[in-house]
C-alpha cells in the first residue's frame, strides 16, 4: 500500500485546510485509515481515524473541529480541519491499517498562524 498525502499549507487562527490522502496498492486490504500529526520534539499523536464501516474516532481536542471521511471510489481519505488553533500547527501524517501491516504517507505541513 502506497499513500500520497496533501493539502498541507498556511492558514490563519479559525481558517480551514482540507488534507487528502489517496491510497494505492492492495487498497482492498485496508481497514482502517487514520490522521496523525507530530510537532518537532514531541511524539506522533494520532488525530483522528475512520473504519471500513465508517467507523470515526477522534482525539478530543479536535472533536467539533476535525471531520475524517473517506471516499472508497476513489481510494483516498480527507481530514477537513476548520477552527484551526495555532496549536493545531503540525505535520500530518496519513496512516493505513491493512491485513499486510501499517503504512504511512509522506508528511504534510500544517502551519497556523495567530
Amino acid at each position: 500500500v502506497q499513500l500520497q498525502a496533501s493539502g498541507g499549507g498556511l492558514a490563519q487562527a479559525g481558517g480551514s485546510l482540507k488534507l487528502s490522502c489517496a491510497a494505492s496498492g492492495i487498497t482492498n486490504s485496508i481497514n482502517a485509515f487514520g490522521w496523525y500529526r507530530q510537532d518537532p520534539g514531541k511524539e506522533r499523536e494520532v488525530v483522528a481515524a475512520i473504519s471500513s464501516h465508517g467507523d470515526t474516532n477522534y482525539i478530543d481536542s479536535v472533536k467539533g473541529r476535525f471531520t475524517i471521511s473517506m471516499n472508497i471510489a476513489k481510494n483516498t481519505v480527507y481530514l477537513q480541519m476548520n477552527s484551526l488553533k495555532p496549536e493545531d500547527t503540525a505535520v500530518y501524517y496519513c496512516n493505513a491499517g491493512s491485513s499486510y501491516g501499517s503504512f504511512w504517507g509522506q508528511g504534510t505541513l500544517v502551519t497556523v498562524s495567530s
